[in-house]
């Protein structure tokens, strides 16, 4: 097939059969007229739909015929997590690209949107190449949406056209996600990790108003690098301000690294045909090897609790999935490693409204550990910055208090005196 034969949605999504193995293109590249027509389609039943979180409004996500396989939980598919009726998989960002070259998930097709070629036949996989790489190399079959209005984005982010089974014409922006705005403790806690960034840092920014508003308070630094698994509308900033060249990395320098993005029109505006910004598949943003090459590298991350022995939850509350491991990890271990890097956590002492710590004795029954007490250097909250590398279980408790709600204090220290362990003083 060429490229001057289109066919309708109904028609591209007729070689998926029931049973199939179907990976969906995700963040903002769902291919959101194949969804829909995957979803109406009554002849698919028991198809398993792989796929990282997905912005804007997921068709398939309340169909009992398709069951979503999340590789990271975003918003539209929590619900159905919780319910049974969708799983989650608990798995580094950087190790999902290997299910599928490995054939450990066994891809029949791969739903991608793309842009259009351009003369030698080659699309872009736009602002999502994470695991949409792998899944675009090992699937059997590739259909597309192709979109005149996907960016056009640079490094290995290319899928030529003799790889598209079938394909779809559209002419559609693609969806929004702009940051919200921060609120008063996120702004106080960005200020207070951004102390930790001087001038040619390289720097990772997780998702999250923390990382967002950290950005927003290093405007005045210079020669910032960024080798990141994602970033959002404030590297927009960062980069207009001349606070990111790029020009003090020792790896890709000069080059803004990442995985995908997500946010605003003039965020995908920045990354259309921009060579100062590569994508790369999540296995190579995301391998620990690469980060520790980037001296001064800072990651900064967020959590949902820490414990006082320092364990990180950060995917789940309770037993209840919220999100994903993400590259976390990779990139604390990496930080971690690098010459003069620092690995940060930081999160607000509370949650609702300031009824709960974050800061807690011990995670809750049925949470997860992404980042375990062994890795776990910086941790920053709104009252103070503690080291816990290597610390005691006691020096842990004593600095986690420190920098818990003062409203807190009391209850962790009579919970950390309970457990023999600590032995406060």
């Amino acid at each position: 097939m060429n490229y001057r034969s289109p066919v309708s949605a109904a028609s591209a999504i007729d070689v998926i059969q029931p049973g199939h193995k179907v990976f969906v293109h995700g963040a903002s590249a769902l291919p959101l007229p194949l969804m829909e027509a995957i979803n109406a389609d009554e002849r698919l039943h028991d198809v398993k739909l792989y796929h990282l979180h997905i912005n804007g409004t997921l068709p398939t996500a309340n169909n009992p015929r398709l069951r979503s396989i999340a590789l990271f939980v975003g918003e539209n598919i929590r619900q159905a997590v919780a319910e049974g009726r969708a799983e989650a998989v608990p798995i580094f960002l950087s190790d999902i690209p290997w299910l599928f070259r490995s054939r450990k998930v066994d891809l029949d097709v791969a739903v991608l949107q793309l842009s259009p070629p351009d003369r030698h036949g080659w699309c872009s996989l736009g602002p999502s190449v994470d695991t949409a790489r792998a899944a675009a190399d090992n699937a059997r079959v590739v259909i597309a949406e192709i979109n005149r209005q996907m960016p056009r984005t640079h490094g290995d982010s290319f899928v030529h056209i003799s790889r598209i089974d079938r394909f779809v014409e559209t002419d559609r922006p693609l969806v929004e996600s702009p940051p919200a705005s921060s609120s008063e403790i996120e702004t106080a806690i960005g200020r207070r990790v951004a102390e930790f960034v001087r001038d040619g840092d390289t720097l990772q920014l997780g998702i999250g108003q923390i990382a967002n508003a950290t950005a927003r308070h290093l405007l005045t630094r210079s020669d910032l690098g960024i080798h990141t698994e994602m970033f959002s509308d404030p590297v927009v900033d960062l980069v207009e301000a001349g606070a990111v060249t790029n020009l003090r990395k020792e790896v890709h320098r000069g080059h803004v690294i990442t995985s995908f993005v997500s946010g605003s029109r003039r965020l995908y505006d920045l990354i259309d045909d921009n060579p100062m910004i590569e994508f790369h598949p999540c296995d190579y943003t995301n391998d620990s090897a690469l980060i520790r090459r980037h001296a001064n590298m800072v990651a900064i991350n967020s959590a949902i609790e820490v414990d006082l022995t320092g364990q990180v939850c950060a995917d789940s509350l309770g037993p209840r999935i919220f999100s994903g491991i993400g590259g976390q990890m990779d990139f604390i271990r990496g930080a971690a490693l690098a010459m003069n890097g620092r690995p940060i956590i930081a999160l607000p002492s509370t949650a609702r409204d300031g009824k709960v710590s974050r800061i807690v004795g011990t995670l809750r029954p049925g949470a997860g550990v992404v980042t375990t007490r062994g890795h776990v250097h910086w941790v920053v909250t709104e009252f103070g910055a503690v080291n816990l590398h290597g610390m005691s279980f006691a020096e842990r408790a004593e600095a986690l208090i420190s920098i818990a709600h003062p409203d807190f204090r009391t209850t962790l220290r009579r919970e950390a005196a309970s457990h023999r362990m600590f032995a406060l003083n």
